[in-house]
C-alpha cells in the first residue's frame, strides 16, 4: 500500500531577543517533530525540510544564503507531494507562507491542521 508524501509547514525559526528566541526554536522543533508524528499516524510519508536541513552540520538558520538554500530545496522536493500541510497552532512563518505559495502555484491542495494541546 502506498502512502501519499505530505510536505510539513511548521515554523522552525526564533526571533527576538536571544534567549527568547532560543526557546522558541526549541519549541518549534518539538512541535515539528509532533506533526510528522501526526502525519506518520495518518499513514502518510511526511517531509520536514526545516528538521532535516536546519541540523548542526548541514545548513545554518540564521544565515540568510543558507536558509534561503534549505527553503530551495525543500521546495524543489515538494513539487513531488501529493499534499502540502500547514500545521497552524503556533503561528505562520515567511518559510510556511513561502511553501504554501508554491503549492498553490503549483496546484497541490493545502490542508490545515492543529494538533491537541498545543494552541
Amino acid at each position: 500500500m502506498s502512502m501519499p508524501m505530505v510536505i510539513v509547514e511548521s515554523p522552525y525559526a526564533g526571533c527576538g531577543w536571544w534567549p527568547l528566541s532560543v526557546f522558541r526554536r526549541w519549541r518549534n522543533v518539538r512541535y515539528a517533530r509532533a506533526c510528522v508524528l501526526d502525519c506518520l499516524r495518518r499513514g502518510e510519508a511526511p517531509f520536514a525540510s526545516h528538521l532535516l536541513y536546519a541540523q548542526p552540520g548541514i545548513l545554518r538558520d540564521g544565515t540568510p544564503s543558507e536558509r534561503m538554500r534549505g527553503i530551495q530545496a525543500g521546495l524543489e522536493l515538494a513539487k513531488r507531494a501529493d499534499l502540502t500541510v500547514l500545521y497552524s497552532d503556533l503561528g505562520m512563518s515567511e518559510g510556511m507562507r513561502l511553501g504554501i505559495e508554491a503549492a498553490r502555484v503549483a496546484g497541490r491542495p493545502v490542508e490545515t491542521r492543529r494538533l491537541k494541546g498545543w494552541s
